[in-house]
């Protein structure tokens, strides 16, 4: 059963993860329907900014020769290297300046799947008085999970809203939201596809 969608206030933070080029259509690890999200999120920005609520955006920066790419012995294509066209965020993604921008992966020799693995992030959250975290992006089956779970870990109040965020696969969106929901994670509304 699917929790019910909050609405933004003091004392919450968004985060949103990795809505970026190579993640979407045409992209180098193209997530499906991953811009259909775009729009989605972009509401969520809006309401965040009228709740003056902290929008965190992380990234994928992974330096040339990352570990997690296929050509270094990792399970990924070359994706979102630093200062590549496909490591911007989505060019409709509408980020305030104010926006906290989190990078991930910049280790050459390790990954980072969680936007609060390595960070500092949690702690800055904690400093801003946040309580509860919305979750979306991209991808639910990865970067999604992950963050949710070391979300949950680090004691935030973890909400994910599926109508945010696509799965890299059907079968992992799916198993993602069980892992989430045994967790912890408050997974909000739902959908047919992942």
């Amino acid at each position: 059963m699917a929790s019910e969608a909050i609405r933004l206030r003091p004392g919450d933070a968004l985060i949103v993860l990795d809505v970026q080029r190579d993640f979407c259509a045409g992209g180098a690890l193209e997530v499906s329907g991953a811009d259909k999200i775009v729009s989605v999120v972009n509401e969520l920005i809006t309401e965040a900014v009228a709740a003056g609520v902290p929008i965190v955006a992380s990234r994928d920066w992974h330096p040339t020769g990352h570990a997690s790419f296929r050509d270094c012995g990792g399970p990924w294509p070359a994706h979102c290297v630093q200062d590549s066209a496909g490591a911007q965020f989505h060019p409709d993604l509408r980020l305030p300046e104010r926006a906290i921008i989190v990078s991930k992966g910049e280790l050459l020799e390790r990954d980072q799947l969680s936007a609060l693995n390595g960070t500092g992030l949690g702690e800055r959250l904690r400093r801003l008085g946040v309580r509860r975290v919305l979750i979306v992006g991209l991808a639910l089956d990865v970067c999604v999970l992950e963050t949710a779970l070391d979300a949950v870990s680090e004691e935030f109040e973890t909400h994910v809203r599926l109508s945010g965020a696509r799965a890299i696969t059907p079968e992992g969106g799916r198993d993602a939201v069980k892992k989430m929901r045994k967790a912890g994670v408050f997974v909000e509304d739902s959908q047919d596809e992942f």
